[in-house]
């Protein structure tokens, strides 16, 4: 029985697609692996959003040839967003690569592999040497990630709703690696996620490059609500599913009605993801994104009067093209401002293929001064960050635990509906897919620790805290 072994980069997408990939493999009679040095297939699921991403993807496909020594069969393999943006120059690049498949044609990995392996492992190639390229476009490729491999009391999946994006900021390849955008039918998704309820899940994320633009080309507006509200709503009915969260939205899908949302559908996690790139309206326009400042704030203040205790993340880029100190000092005076609860920064790379990646060279920033300004805003959202958790020490939350902690296996951990990570003494046996009242005795920084309520303390507890 072949063996496969899967490394995935990158976004909450390519570990949907990788999951989905092993899926498939698992159907066909394929047993998967976490030792790549047993494997008789390994691919790699790339990201091309940042180029380190792509240099460890490369990096680690080098090493990895080694394998070959010992198992001379074995099907080396690219997917994702590198591969369908760089396609057969792989080849070249990492020459004991065989396979090269894009964002659209996940389904048809295992096929490809199949007419690799099995010709090597009956002996009918010799020494032929035998590569498969498939980085086409596919009709309906967003309606075949739909199933999934789950662990034992799993309590949180992914449910991919649409592939593509239309918004073409300038720093950003995933149009070109990802296509346009292309929803699943209301249905499907709820009949998808409905699936994993029955089998325990308790949380779903609904994923898209854009997901709160979700079906605005496919489907229609009903009584004022877009379709992506109408897909949450459908979701929100689903019995025994405790949890929704959503990723990635833009500013310009945050209308009334989504705000609205939060309002009264209780299910919806008390966090969202909200990707602001800059605090600058000059380099916000450079980026090609269709919002100002002012804007942002203002959808930021909407939600959390729509939803107290709401949780918000984002994503900023330091360094980008012209970025002057100014511009720069505008970042991290809204960061002030609106006191994220985290972000992730990142200094500007170029992405062949982008506008801003052709921008005059003399825009173009030196590495230490983009190293400055990452590190000047990581402090001052660390700050920010260890005194928000700080807040929640003496509070009760609700946590739903996902299982051992990542940093002390003896440990549980989970998650409040604010994205809260929670670290608890408990049995993993009797509380993995559970949720669970914690009482906060203390916070080191990110993470918040505390202890099981008991369940006539718990019902002491207010409403409004269990809910955080």
């Amino acid at each position: 029985m072949p063996r496969v072994f899967i490394k995935t980069y990158g976004c909450q997408m390519n570990v949907r697609d990788s999951e989905q990939v092993a899926q498939m493999f698992t159907e066909r009679g394929y047993t998967m692996t976490a030792a790549e040095d047993e494997a008789d297939v390994i691919l790699i699921n790339t990201c091309s959003v940042r180029d380190q991403a792509e240099q460890k993807a490369l990096g680690k496909m080098g090493l990895m040839g080694r394998h070959r020594e010992k198992r001379p069969h074995l099907v080396y393999g690219f997917m994702g967003c590198m591969a369908q943006s760089r396609g057969p120059e792989l080849l070249k690049d990492v020459p004991h690569t065989d396979l090269v498949v894009g964002t659209q044609k996940y389904h048809k990995v295992v096929d490809h592999v199949d007419a690799i392996l099995k010709p090597r492992l009956e002996r009918q190639m010799d020494d032929v040497r035998y590569t498969i390229v498939d980085v086409d476009e596919e009709t309906d490729s967003q309606n075949t990630i739909r199933d999934h491999v789950l662990a034992e009391r799993q309590a949180t999946a992914f449910v991919s709703i649409m592939q593509g994006c239309n918004m073409k900021c300038t720093f950003c390849i995933v149009p070109d690696t990802r296509g346009s955008e292309r929803g699943r039918p209301i249905q499907e998704i709820v009949d998808e996620t409905k699936r994993l309820v029955d089998r325990g899940v308790k949380e779903v994320t609904l994923l898209g490059q854009i997901v709160n633009l979700y079906g605005r080309h496919e489907f229609p507006k009903i009584d004022g609500k877009s379709p992506f509200v109408q897909l949450l709503e459908a979701v929100h009915e689903i019995e025994g599913l405790e949890r929704i969260r959503f990723t990635s939205p833009h500013p310009i899908g945050y209308k009334d009605d989504l705000v609205a949302a939060f309002t009264y559908l209780p299910k919806l996690a008390s966090h969202i993801h909200f990707p602001m790139q800059s605090g600058s309206d000059r380099i916000l326009k450079r980026m090609h994104r269709p919002y100002k400042a002012a804007k942002f704030l203002e959808i930021c203040e909407k939600m959390r009067a729509a939803r107290p205790g709401l949780g918000i993340t984002t994503d900023i880029i330091v360094g980008f093209p012209g970025e002057t100190e100014k511009d720069y000092q505008a970042t991290r005076d809204l960061v002030q401002q609106i006191e994220f609860d985290n972000a992730f920064i990142f200094r500007y790379s170029k992405r062949r293929n982008t506008p801003a990646a052709e921008m005059d060279e003399s825009l173009q920033l030196p590495e230490k001064v983009k190293e400055e300004r990452n590190q000047d805003l990581l402090k001052l959202v660390n700050q920010i960050a260890v005194a928000k958790n700080a807040t929640f020490v003496g509070e009760t939350l609700q946590v739903l635990c996902e299982g051992p902690s990542k940093t002390n296996s003896a440990r549980l951990s989970g998650r409040a509906s604010n994205n809260k990570i929670v670290i608890f003494e408990g049995n993993q046996e009797r509380h993995q897919g559970q949720l669970l009242d914690i009482k906060i005795r203390e916070t080191t920084g990110f993470s918040l620790y505390g202890d099981l309520v008991m369940a006539e303390e718990a019902s002491a507890v207010p409403a409004l805290a269990a809910t955080l």
